[in-house]
């Protein structure tokens, strides 16, 4: 493939230490979830597990352009890439996976409750839903305190049928509040394809219908997500009204650590896996880059290395890590 020039794509209007940077995002998340499926196996994560392997284009498309701290990030419990994209530090998401004390959480919350206050991440949510009321609630205090600040609240497919959810929707509608609703639609709730689950498959339509505008987009292509998200939290801090987006997607792994490849045989096909696998966000942007100029194959396997020498050394100080102390048991608990 020919290379491209810069001022022939929507890359032209970043400089190249930008683009190097959200390759270096979407780089971070990958080799963050990779080891994760063995570490569990090895019985060193608790709890249940998700992976966000092969929607790391809408993280790391959005996060970037937010204020943080100032604005606020809410996640579903597939919250890993959303974490590192707000900056909070691999060793403490690591060790918060593997329950110790050195965790954003204290060891308690696990991979569904990651949680950075001081970056603006106001954590992962176990409930499918779960966090869309909470932002709706976010921004309201956005609205009340009268800054142009903006929440974004990320969840899947599935949300999309729960009835907190529609609740939520209609508020922000109602009350106009800044709130960035983006649905990960990796076409699967669980192991249920949307077709199956919903009688209105254009998501964005569910959103309009409580007076929130919104728009449908490629989740797979970094650049074009990070090109609308821009414009729309441009729009919001403008207006303070909310706003909702359809990311199209797909998720390489299963739904969770227990939905094996066996498992996934019966509601999706490899040729399925396969096809989308050949649109993988990171390989064909790591590729464009490389036909623009802006990384050569050695510069990308030397950050390559690095990364995983991060990833790495997270892994080793969440090991060597305690455990929580018995005392702390119920600090930090509402009951």
């Amino acid at each position: 493939m020919a290379k491209t020039a810069l001022s022939d794509s929507v890359s032209g209007e970043l400089s190249k230490q930008e683009l190097l940077s959200i390759y270096r995002l979407m780089l971070l998340i990958r080799r963050f979830e990779e080891p994760l499926n063995r570490k569990f196996r090895e019985a060193k994560i608790g709890g249940y597990l998700h992976l966000y392997i092969g929607q790391e284009a809408i993280a790391a498309g959005i996060i970037p352009l937010l204020r943080l701290p100032g604005d606020y990030v809410l996640s579903s419990y597939r919250d890993h890439g959303h974490a590192l994209a707000c900056g909070s530090d691999p060793r403490s998401l690591m060790a918060e996976l593997m329950g110790r004390a050195t965790g954003c959480a204290g060891g308690k919350g696990g991979s569904m409750h990651l949680i950075d206050p001081d970056h603006g991440f106001l954590g992962g949510d176990g409930i499918v839903g779960g966090p869309v009321p909470v932002a709706t609630g976010v921004g309201y205090a956005i609205k009340y305190r009268g800054t142009d600040n903006v929440c974004v609240c990320f969840v899947g497919d599935g949300a999309m049928n729960q009835g907190g959810v529609h609740e939520a929707l209609n508020m922000a509608g109602l009350y106009k509040l800044p709130v960035l609703y983006v649905v990960e639609n990796n076409q699967y709730a669980m192991g249920t394809p949307i077709s199956c689950s919903t009688g209105q498959t254009d998501l964005v339509l569910k959103a309009r219908a409580h007076g929130v505008q919104g728009e449908r987009i490629d989740g797979m292509d970094v650049l074009g997500v990070r090109q609308t998200a821009e414009r729309v939290i441009a729009q919001m801090r403008r207006t303070g009204e909310p706003y909702f987006i359809e990311a199209i997607c797909y998720r390489f792994s299963g739904h969770g650590v227990a939905d094996n490849p066996t498992q996934q045989r019966f509601y999706r096909s490899e040729a399925e896996i396969e096809e989308w696998k050949r649109r993988d966000p990171v390989l064909t942007f790591r590729t464009k880059l490389e036909n623009w100029g802006v990384l050569s194959p050695e510069e990308a396997e030397a950050m390559d290395a690095e990364v995983r020498r991060q990833i790495e050394e997270a892994i080793q100080f969440a090991e060597s890590s305690p455990e929580p102390p018995i005392d702390t048991l119920f600090e930090n608990v509402f009951a």
